[in-house]
């Protein structure tokens, strides 16, 4: 208890300011000898004071910077922080917060004893017994923190700071149900169209990060969006924003986090931050590939030839299918443009996947798409096709991107993902050639794979994550396009390809079952086994044909007035 009143002794005392320090923060020309004295002096608020009379704003950054060193060498965190979020230009901000993160993460040393008490519970003691609506969990003007102590560490090695788990679920109800307003909706409230301003929130990250704090659910769901509507650009705020319906999440039965109404998956802020770095490095393009090995292949040909000299009775096809699978072997997993370890190649990887293992009759569709084999018919009298190599590989399917005179907001139209489609040769070295071509059957299996998409998204999420994934990458694709991040005055020094934000590294997959099925009409096997993969190039897209003018005014009409509201408080990203 010493130790916490202590502690709150530190927060809420301020040092007495005297009438000197006021005199020179009144003063009618302030000067950074003067600013400087006053951090010297300990005397903050007339330091803060000062800053806010600074003459330009390159002299108001300077002296918000070294306020924040001296705030965080003083061990005020949390005004450190923001002093930090006031610098206006980006890479100013970067530079200083990169020189913060040892202050701000450093922890205060031990002040006497070994006995570590439970603030945590403390907290919540205090928090519910006394005056529990004059709080801030509750909305109050009331704070209350924890001495920071405590560490552990995880299964691979790494310190990490101990935090006290509420196993009942009745804290995590509390934060769900009363988060403060602070003039800025609950992310958990539904809207229509929320907008997230990404320079806003790269900053809000930055500062959390920078600070060794880890980040709220809401930046890393993007504020709960799940589809991208709109790319809007506010010069005269600063603000690169996005926009699209959102809501509250929670976790589905797969273990994808998912709008609660309508269970598709929300954004990913890691997803966000793969692509918008594609964009600036490669232009938009990436994509993946499922392929078997082209050894592999020619042992499979070897092995058909030399099966097909004797019959196979009923009781010999489990066995027969079994070698040939163990014939073909694995398949190879490749990933170009974004980096193999990132969520963005899992959800290419895994939907590619899914999607062959529908067409080959190992998963069910939907109605009005049956499988390939499903489909395939033999006349009487007819042999059945030889092993078909098909391929099938998912592609951007939008119809246009509209904006305004001013192309300052653009809409994203059309449903985003098709499935493309091509018969391959084998060759007897079991080397695959491109054909150019599709048979009849082979490109009605992936027109209405399209077709059909929405309601696989809606029965498969992962179709609906790989959609997140296209909106996102037309989204960045525009803001390059159109110089968004210069007309908004957006650095991109966090988010950007020499920013330092790291997405979330997962394991990589290298190779995947084979994906293969066979067929039996009138006691002959027909036999399919597929390739393909994932490819985007949003330059192919993304033409001044394809960008079209609103000739009728509604964007402007629509969205203009209600991007960024009245009193938007500092701290502040997403608004509805």
């Amino acid at each position: 208890m010493l130790r916490l009143i202590r502690l709150v002794s530190l927060v809420v005392i301020l040092p007495l300011v005297g009438s000197a320090s006021l005199a020179r923060a009144q003063g009618p020309d302030p000067t950074m000898a003067d600013f400087d004295a006053l951090l010297a002096a300990g005397e903050f608020p007339p330091a803060i004071a000062l800053a806010k009379t600074a003459q330009t704003a390159e002299q108001r950054d300077q002296m918000y910077a070294r306020l924040a060193r001296a705030q965080a060498a003083g061990g005020a965190k949390q005004a450190a922080i923001s002093s930090a979020r006031s610098i206006s230009d980006d890479q100013y901000r970067t530079e200083t917060l990169i020189g913060l993160e040892k202050p701000l993460t450093a922890r205060p040393g031990n002040l006497g004893g070994s006995v570590e008490p439970d603030f945590d519970q403390l907290i919540d003691l205090i928090t519910t017994t006394i005056q529990p609506e004059t709080w801030e969990e509750l909305g109050g003007p009331g704070a209350i923190a924890p001495f920071e102590s405590g560490v552990y560490v995880d299964s691979k090695g790494t310190l990490q700071r101990a935090q006290l788990k509420d196993r009942s679920g009745r804290l995590e109800l509390i934060r769900s149900s009363t988060s403060r307003d602070n003039g800025n909706r609950r992310a958990a409230v539904s809207s229509p169209l929320r907008k997230v301003s990404l320079n806003r929130l790269e900053r809000e990250v930055h500062l959390r990060m920078a600070a060794g704090e880890q980040l709220d659910e809401a930046m890393i769901r993007l504020a709960g969006i799940y589809k991208i509507k709109y790319v809007m650009v506010y010069p005269s705020t600063g603000d690169v924003v996005i926009a699209g319906p959102a809501g509250d999440w929670t976790t589905n039965a797969e273990g994808r986090i998912v709008n609660v109404e309508t269970q598709r998956p929300t954004l990913r802020l890691d997803d966000l931050v793969v692509v918008m770095r594609n964009a600036q490095r490669d232009k938009g393009r990436y994509g993946c590939s499922i392929t078997p090995y082209q050894e592999r292949l020619a042992a499979t040909q070897d092995f058909l030839k030399k099966s097909g000299q004797r019959s196979l009775s009923p009781r010999q096809r489990d066995k027969w299918l079994e070698d040939l699978r163990q014939t073909l072997g694995k398949q190879e997993i490749e990933v170009y443009g974004v980096d193999a370890d990132s969520h963005v190649a899992l959800t290419l990887v895994e939907a590619d996947y899914h999607m062959k293992r529908i067409g080959m009759g190992l998963e069910e569709g939907t109605l009005g798409v049956p499988s390939y084999l499903s489909m395939i018919e033999v006349e009487p009298g007819q042999s059945p096709p030889p092993m078909d190599v098909l391929r099938w590989w998912f592609a951007l399917n939008y119809s246009a991107v509209a904006t305004t005179e001013a192309r300052d907001i653009f809409e994203i139209r059309g449903s985003g993902v098709q499935v493309l489609s091509e018969n391959e040769l084998l060759a007897q070295n079991g080397e695959r050639v491109h054909t150019g071509k599709s048979t009849a059957l082979n490109e009605t299996f992936a027109h209405n794979f399209t077709k059909h998409y929405d309601a696989l998204a809606q029965k498969y999420p992962v179709y609906a994550e790989l959609e997140n994934v296209f909106d996102m990458t037309l989204a960045a694709a525009i803001i390059e396009k159109e110089n968004l991040a210069s007309r908004g005055d957006w650095g991109r020094t966090y988010f950007g390809v020499e920013g330092r934000y790291r997405p979330e590294r997962l394991l990589v997959a290298k190779e995947v079952e084979t994906i293969m099925n066979h067929r039996v009409i009138e006691n002959k096997h027909i036999i399919a086994g597929v390739s393909g993969g994932v490819r985007v190039d949003v330059g192919e897209f993304l033409t001044d044909e394809n960008i079209k003018i609103d000739e009728y005014g509604v964007l402007d009409a629509d969205l203009k007035g209600s991007v960024t509201p009245v009193k938007l408080p500092a701290e502040a990203w997403w608004w509805d």
